[in-house]
């Protein structure tokens, strides 16, 4: 058991090159503003702070397109060496929050509703993390206690907080339904196609 998050921040990853995507996706538009904008816009509208935008493939770029609002962009210069980077890079900026909730960028359906009830859950629950199940699938956003902190800072690849929960039976879950938003990610043209539709 952990002890309930006074204060819980977001910590967005926007650093990914968008390999399969053919070039940066969180920038192609969905409703008129670009994808990442609609995580940040999720995010801002929460009860999470700080809110952290880690850049890294085109990172100026990306912060150049988009509103941060109340976000900080963070750079992360070592993005290439993989996801774990970046993870670490976001925990790494936070100074007095007691849980971080992860976002993908590359997630717009998610909700300001979710990420608060994330932090909900953890504090009903005491659970030293809490993760998204949608369609029957663990997935981000997730949130991750400080007590977890330490195992994320070792991280190391293409990996992220799913490698620090694999083993753990203190996990809590919020089923995203209705208005919690949905939780496609977009990977491909043919994911942002079907999700334009």
């Amino acid at each position: 058991m952990s002890a309930p998050a006074a204060c819980a921040a977001a910590v967005v990853l926007a650093a990914g090159e968008g390999k399969r995507f053919g070039g940066p996706k969180l920038l192609a538009l969905l409703d008129g503003k670009p994808l990442v904008q609609h995580v940040i816009d999720a995010a801002n509208a929460s009860s999470l702070s700080p809110v952290i935008l880690v850049t890294g493939f085109e990172g100026e770029r990306l912060a150049g397109a988009v509103s941060l609002g109340r976000a900080a962009a963070l750079a992360n210069p070592d993005y290439r060496s993989g996801q774990a980077s970046s993870l670490i890079a976001g925990i790494g900026a936070l100074d007095a929050a007691d849980a971080a909730v992860v976002l993908l960028g590359d997630q717009p359906r998610v909700t300001a509703a979710l990420l608060d009830a994330l932090v909900a859950r953890q504090r009903a629950t005491g659970a030293a993390a809490v993760a998204s199940s949608w369609n029957g699938r663990r997935m981000p956003p997730t949130l991750l206690h400080r007590d977890l902190w330490p195992a994320v800072l070792v991280l190391t690849g293409d990996v992220g907080a799913r490698e620090v929960l694999a083993e753990r039976d203190d996990v809590a879950v919020v089923e995203v339904t209705g208005r919690l938003g949905a939780l496609d990610d977009i990977d491909t043209q043919e994911d942002h196609a079907r999700l334009s539709r």
